[in-house]
């Protein structure tokens, strides 16, 4: 159940075995089934999570009805809506499964013991923050100045097995897309 992220730990922070067991006791896992939610838009987000197996979207519903998905949460991959879990402000965001899923959750208050009790995971935290910034810093950028095309082909580079799991409408909200722009897109790179 946690040799995904001891490896994932141990590729930023090097800890040793019984730091480790330190670590695994404040993690709570739970199973997600496809479409349940983790956390809904307007409630405070209690939990970071590392993700084992499965997929996990956060995302947003506009005023129009209309879904923008920030980030797919693949294995191995961390999430949360960070702004709420850190300030305790309602979320600006949903998180749900796209397919059944096993996650490993972090409590605010269990993040703080872990800390104090391992303080190595001050660091790996920090390392993962700093990550987490440079790579929406990417999106935004990417988002503002780069084409469609250039959009979509970083998705499949980013999520290789993703592209063909997910259903095309969502891979087009989280490009800022209509699903027929990501058809034509597709279309146009098949026959080049």
């Amino acid at each position: 159940m946690f040799s995904l992220l001891k490896n994932h730990i141990n590729s930023r922070v090097l800890l040793t075995e019984e730091e480790f067991n330190i670590c695994t006791k404040f993690f709570i896992s739970k199973k997600l089934k496809k479409h349940q939610f983790l956390l809904n838009e307007g409630d405070v987000c209690k939990y970071i999570g590392f993700v084992n197996t499965g997929c996990l979207r956060e995302y947003k519903i506009d005023n129009k009805g209309v879904e923008h998905i920030l980030q797919f949460a693949i294995e191995d991959w961390w999430v949360s809506d960070l702004n709420s879990f850190l300030t305790g402000l309602p979320a600006s965001y949903n998180i749900d499964a796209l397919q059944d899923s096993d996650v490993l959750l972090l409590e605010k208050s269990a993040r703080e013991e872990l800390l104090k009790n391992c303080p190595k995971m001050e660091r790996f935290f920090r390392l993962l923050i700093e990550a987490n910034h440079v790579a929406s810093q990417r999106r935004i950028a990417d988002s503002l100045s780069a084409s469609a095309e250039e959009r979509y082909l970083k998705f499949i580079k980013t999520y290789p097995k993703l592209f063909e799991q997910v259903p095309q409408n969502q891979i087009a909200s989280y490009l800022g897309i209509t699903p027929q722009s990501l058809s034509r897109i597709r279309k146009e790179l098949t026959q080049k």
